[in-house]
Order: structure tokens, then C-alpha cells, then sequence
């Protein structure tokens, strides 16, 4: 029976999902770290990437010989990987720089400066691609390159992101997709194409035409990777979160929080949206529809800090949490531990106040979980006006879904049906839905309803 895999290349990993084409049942996993980097600088060498890759590719596939399977019965694969990440690189895809990763937050002038040059400012940028630039996007990626390493920038032949380059790597393709395409601050979702008077704001002398990465359609595959003697189809790939999209089975209106080191809060739209004030980014899907998304730089890292704080693991800090009062009895933790995209914050920092001598443990991990609660509830707030929301249920997702704390805390906070996935790693199943749909040529709506209730 064929098989697909899904890659989701995050910032710190490579994983690998190997499923059964027909019914998605996961037959083999991998799993490789990345190097690890702490904002405000955060770079890395893409090799580290594609040698991640290589890694978690052979751990799943060594496991597949126990399910009767081969690596040779994997007809498909996808990319999904971190948005936003510049790669800057020569005419053949050597990389001439570090990977500039979207929690960078070096690029913050660079993008004040990008809006002021745009007549309406703010407002402007949101008609124009959807999004007001933030440091987190690649068009203020490259400005910073532009303004702080001449050298490189002369030499600089092409752009893309970290999907893009890996898929490049299977297929000798230079290629993109719409989903991750939209994070960019230069490819418009509403018009369907790059936007050159934008990159011209970054370098108007450049032949921006000849640098930049073809767009797939959602359905178009990438090209072949030749591997063991086998010729593998590609899909498109996409975006980190357009991905978990595709493996969760989110319709217009559902309504996502995902809890990882970062948080994002998302749902999918059948139009374009277009936020002044920054706060929702208009992103496209992988799937011909749209992805209006806020993102927040502090989520579980917050919660992890504090847990290292008081000295416990995190199901620990979890049960002290549970045991506080509601409120945190005043005390109150500003989660902007790394500077914050929303709000665009990049040189804040975190604080905790409402400290008295009698403060005990379990106040301080409530109010961290409040705290971060808080922050991405700020998001669902900022999303609702700008797309249709179901309010009556929540979706969430990633590491902090397993936490009981914030399933509580949203639960008390939102009165919504709070639901779950039994799937730890939707970002990779997305990624396998995207491949069985470009293997079948079907719709991956039909492919995530015809797989089902997934367990793992």
C-alpha cells in the first residue's frame, strides 16, 4: 500500500510523518533538532535544515521494514516549514548569509521605516499585501540585509523561505506556494501576485523578477525528488501554520490557538482581509481560501521560564496552577518575555507585579498561565473583527494543549466548548494531507474528512 510523508521544519526541529495514503494512519516517525537560538538574534545555517531532514527522514524510514512497509512505497512528500524566515542565496541555492528566522527581531527599524515610505502608511501595506510589515516579515529581513551587509547583498541572486529552500534542495525547483508566499509583506493574497513597488521600497535597482520564487497553485506539485532509486512526488508545501490548517480540517469560521513556543490564533476565510492596525495578518491558505492569523512571540516559553523559575518540570507547574485561585490572588505576569509581535513590542521585556511577602508558588504559575491566556485571547478579540468566528467552541493545539491549566484558564475565560487533537503534531500531518491531495489529485478537505478521527 503507498504511503506519504509530511515534513514540518520548525525552528527548533525536523519531523518527519511517514502515513498510509489511503487511510492516514501514522506508520513512522523522526524526529532531529535544530541549532538553538534565542531572539533577538535568531539565525541558522539552512544545512543544519536539510541535514535534520536527512536525519529524521532516515529514523522514520528504519522503522518501516517492523510495519511491512519500504521506503520505497512513499509516493509523496511535502514541505512545511517555519514562515517568514529569510534565505538569502546565490543562482545554484548556496546560502550567502545564516537563515534570518522570523523571531529575529534585529529588522524593527527597517520596518517602521518600510511603512512610512508607503503612501497610507499602515493602512496602505494592508491593502496592498494583507499585512503591515512587523521585523517578523521577509521584506523587513531584507531591508536590514540590504542596510547592514553590502557585501552580501551584491551578491545575492536569489530569495526565498525556509520551504521553499528545502524543496528547492528535493527538487531543484524554485518554487513556492501561496500560503507561505502571503508572509512575506510582497505577495499580495487579494491579488494573487508579488508585489514589485513594495520590494522596490527594499532595493528599487534590483531586478526583483529574477530573485524571487515561482508560486504554485494550492494543487500544483513542486517537481520530483529522486531517492533510493525512486522517483518521489512533491507537493507545493507551505507555511508552518497553513499546514496545521490542513491537518487539523479547519472550515471557515473554526477558530485556533496554538500553544508552542510562540503562539498563533487563526482561522481560514473565504476572502481577503486587510487590518490597518497590523494586528491581523491577511495571509492566504494552502488551499485556495484565506488564513487571517495573529501570531505572539510568547506562549509556553513563558510558562517553561517560570516553571524553571520555581525550580519544577512542567506537569508540575501545571498542578500549582490549577490550585490557585482564579486572578492569581493580584498577581499579574506581562508575558513579553522576548520582545512581542503583538503588540508590536520588540524591545519589551517581561515584568511580574503584584508581588507580596505572603505570594506563593502557585500564584506565580497562574498568573504566568493567565498571562499568556490573556495575550492570545487579545488575538481572538482582533480576529473576530476582521473575519467571521464560531465563539462557541476553541480549538487548541500544540504543546500547550496538554497542559490542563490553559484548557482551563481558556475555558473559564471564554465560556466556549474547549477542544483538542489526539495529534501532537498537526504542522507534519498537514503536510502528508498536502501530499496524498497532490498524489490523488484530490481536494485536502477530502482527504483530512476521508482520514477521520486520526489517534496519532
Amino acid at each position: 500500500m503507498p504511503l506519504v510523508a509530511g515534513v514540518d521544519s520548525s525552528t527548533q526541529s525536523t519531523k518527519v510523518q511517514i502515513r498510509d495514503l489511503d487511510s492516514g494512519v501514522l506508520v513512522a516517525e523522526g524526529r532531529a533538532a535544530h541549532p538553538v537560538v534565542t531572539p533577538p538574534v535568531s539565525q541558522q545555517d539552512p544545512a543544519s535544515w536539510l541535514a535534520a531532514f536527512s536525519d529524521a527522514w532516515d529514523q522514520g524510514t528504519a522503522t518501516l521494514t517492523a510495519a511491512a512497509r519500504s521506503r520505497r512505497d512513499v509516493v509523496a512528500i511535502s514541505v512545511a516549514g517555519q514562515q517568514h524566515g529569510m534565505v538569502a542565496c546565490d543562482p545554484t541555492g548556496v546560502p550567502l548569509h545564516p537563515a534570518v528566522l522570523w523571531n529575529d527581531t534585529t529588522a524593527a527599524p527597517d520596518a517602521d521605516r518600510l511603512i512610512g515610505r508607503l503612501p497610507g502608511g499602515a493602512a496602505g501595506w494592508a491593502q496592498a499585501c494583507g499585512s503591515v510589515p512587523v521585523a517578523a516579515f521577509t521584506i523587513a529581513k531584507l531591508s536590514w540585509l540590504h542596510r547592514t551587509a553590502p557585501e552580501v547583498w551584491s551578491r545575492v541572486q536569489r530569495v526565498c523561505l525556509p520551504h521553499d529552500w528545502l524543496t528547492w534542495q528535493l527538487t531543484g525547483q524554485f518554487v513556492t506556494d501561496r500560503g507561505d508566499a502571503s508572509g512575506t509583506g510582497y505577495w499580495s493574497p487579494a491579488g494573487g501576485g508579488y508585489r514589485w513597488d513594495l520590494l522596490a521600497f527594499v532595493d528599487e535597482e534590483r531586478d526583483w523578477s529574477t530573485a524571487l520564487p515561482r508560486v504554485l497553485d494550492p494543487a500544483e506539485p513542486a517537481g520530483m525528488w529522486s531517492v533510493d532509486g525512486v522517483e518521489v512526488l512533491v507537493a507545493a508545501g507551505t507555511g508552518d501554520n497553513m499546514a496545521a490548517a490542513l491537518g487539523i480540517g479547519v472550515l471557515p469560521g473554526d477558530v485556533v490557538i496554538s500553544i508552542g513556543t510562540s503562539g498563533t490564533i487563526f482561522t481560514v476565510a473565504e476572502s481577503p482581509t486587510a487590518d490597518p492596525s497590523g494586528a491581523v495578518a491577511g495571509f492566504a491558505d494552502a488551499n485556495g481560501r484565506f488564513l487571517p492569523l495573529v501570531c505572539t512571540l510568547n506562549a509556553a516559553k513563558v510558562t517553561d521560564a517560570i516553571a524553571r523559575l520555581l525550580g519544577v518540570d512542567a506537569s508540575d507547574l501545571d498542578a500549582l496552577a490549577l490550585a490557585a485561585e482564579p486572578g492569581a490572588g493580584g498577581v499579574t505576569v506581562v508575558p513579553y518575555f522576548d520582545g512581542e509581535r503583538t503588540p508590536n513590542l520588540p524591545e519589551a521585556t517581561g515584568s511580574i507585579t503584584g508581588l507580596r511577602s505572603d505570594v506563593r508558588p502557585e500564584q506565580l504559575a497562574r498568573a504566568a498561565v493567565e498571562g499568556v491566556v490573556g495575550g492570545l485571547l487579545a488575538g481572538r478579540h482582533a480576529l473576530a473583527a476582521h473575519a467571521r468566528i464560531d465563539t462557541d467552541r476553541l480549538w487548541l493545539v500544540g504543546g500547550g494543549a496538554r497542559s490542563a491549566a490553559y484548557r482551563q484558564v481558556f475555558a473559564e475565560r471564554t465560556g466556549a466548548e474547549i477542544l483538542t487533537s489526539a495529534i501532537d503534531e498537526v504542522v507534519a500531518l498537514g503536510a502528508c494531507v498536502q501530499a496524498a491531495a497532490a498524489f490523488t489529485a484530490s481536494d485536502p478537505d477530502d482527504v483530512r474528512r476521508a482520514w477521520g478521527s486520526l489517534q496519532a
